[in-house]
């Protein structure tokens, strides 16, 4: 009965209840690029006059663009024309703005009540349309059609692969009557929309973190007053503990294959990392040191991980090589270096670096060794990469508590993600769809 006062399972076994959060995350944009790249998402059309669109594509895609730091969407009310076939575009008045690119297309819909939305990207000053798209759509998956246009163009004006039809997890804080708090691990879309509650609980949730093909999350629950490792299926709901032991249990990191877990687990003393084969539920231990270490991360090719250890007399991060296990250190820079995450493609490390006592985003270059710090607050934590490499999201501590936040590889682009209500922290970025 305990565990069912301390909480409550949103997917229960077998059923998806899809239980949406009260508030969505609000992205603002702190800082972008200079220069930024000037586009033009124009009104698509519809093709239902009588009526307005289902949805605002326009603006969904001028949003994900701006919010990439990488583009100036052009405000609708200084365009010139608002054509919805490429034939009606008057090039010469959108190159005496210094436009560059502009968007046109339109909505669609068939008798059944689905929709077929076309959109073309056009190069002004070519004249040229450089790609464009016809894309089947339901009322439900209209908005997750927008993100993948933005995709689109995203990839074809900067040759890195869009990420804005991704999801994040992360968990929600929010304080009740008589001091309690409610703790809710919540997916959304990558720009915060469509929150939906997977777990409450009255005991902490921590560590979230996505298996490769995106359908399963690990994470750490304290339901019964102790550390325990869960693997979820995010559809339907069932999920299964994986690690109880005495002590901790925590920092479960998926194998890029998806087959393991690398964790923290006290069960023989000191905090050491373990490896647990998920297929035969066995436990390979991989370091053994009188130290702590914790916070493991794979490498993208599976052959290493990264960890945070204090053996060196305090924490810094230090890599081991599998399965010979030799581990070498990385940081040498400060005094304090953790929570190491690998960039998609390997070449990088971010993690959390301590400068004039405060802690911060940093990137460590595995190749030179530079060390790039890429904030300037007081307290940040829980680095996650983008999966195309472009964005690091994280926790950091404002006036009013923990909120989400977000900035570029080169430290160029900063926004925030808040909640209005509550504290938001953890925050886990999944992999593209569909891998």
């Amino acid at each position: 009965m305990n565990v069912v006062r301390n909480i409550v399972l949103i997917c229960l076994t077998g059923l998806f209840f899809s239980v949406f959060a009260d508030e969505e995350l609000e992205i603002v944009i702190d800082k972008g690029i200079e220069n930024s790249l000037p586009i033009a998402i124009l009104p698509f059309g519809w093709s239902q006059s009588a009526s307005m669109p289902p949805i605002d594509l326009t603006a969904i895609i001028a949003n994900d663009l701006a919010r990439s730091g990488r583009f100036a969407p052009m405000s609708e009310v200084d365009m010139p024309q608002k054509p919805t076939q490429m034939q009606q575009v008057n090039f010469k008045d959108w190159r005496l703005l210094g436009m560059e690119n502009l968007v046109l297309g339109n909505i669609i819909q068939n008798d059944a009540g689905d929709f077929d939305i076309e959109f073309r990207l056009i190069d002004i000053y070519k004249g040229t349309q450089l790609t464009g798209f016809r894309i089947p759509s339901s009322h439900a998956q209209l908005r997750r059609t927008a993100h993948q246009i933005s995709d689109i163009i995203y990839e074809k004006l900067t040759g890195i692969r869009g990420a804005f039809n991704t999801r994040i997890a992360y968990v929600t804080v929010k304080r009740l009557q008589d001091n309690k708090r409610l703790y809710s691990l919540q997916l959304a879309d990558a720009d915060g929309y469509n929150p939906q509650i997977l777990l409450e609980s009255s005991e902490p949730l921590m560590s979230p973190a996505w298996s490769p093909d995106g359908r399963k999350l690990a994470y750490v629950s304290f339901e019964k007053r102790t550390s325990a490792i869960y693997v979820q299926d995010i559809l339907s709901g069932q999920r299964r503990r994986v690690a109880s032991s005495p002590g901790i249990n925590s920092a479960p990191a998926w194998s890029p294959d998806g087959s393991r877990l690398a964790m923290t687990l006290s069960k023989s003393g000191d905090p050491e990392i373990y490896i647990l084969h998920l297929s035969s539920n066995t436990l390979q231990q991989v370091t053994h040191n009188r130290a702590i270490d914790t916070e493991p991360s794979w490498s993208p090719d599976g052959k290493k991980l990264a960890f945070t250890s204090d053996r060196g007399g305090g924490p810094q991060i230090y890599e081991i090589t599998l399965p010979d296990k030799r581990a070498r250190r990385l940081t040498f820079n400060g005094p304090y270096n953790a929570r190491p995450r690998y960039s998609p493609d390997g070449s990088s490390m971010v993690m959390i670096h301590v400068q004039n006592k405060r802690y911060r985003i940093a990137l460590l270059d595995l190749e030179s060794s530079f060390l790039n710090v890429l904030t300037e607050t007081r307290l940040d934590e829980s680095p996650s990469f983008s999966p195309n490499g472009s964005m690091i999201m994280y926790a950091t501590t404002v006036y009013r508590g923990t909120e989400l936040a977000a900035v570029s590889v080169d430290g160029s682009v900063h926004q925030r993600l808040a909640l209005q209500d509550g504290e938001v922290r953890e925050p886990a970025w999944g992999p593209f769809p569909g891998r």
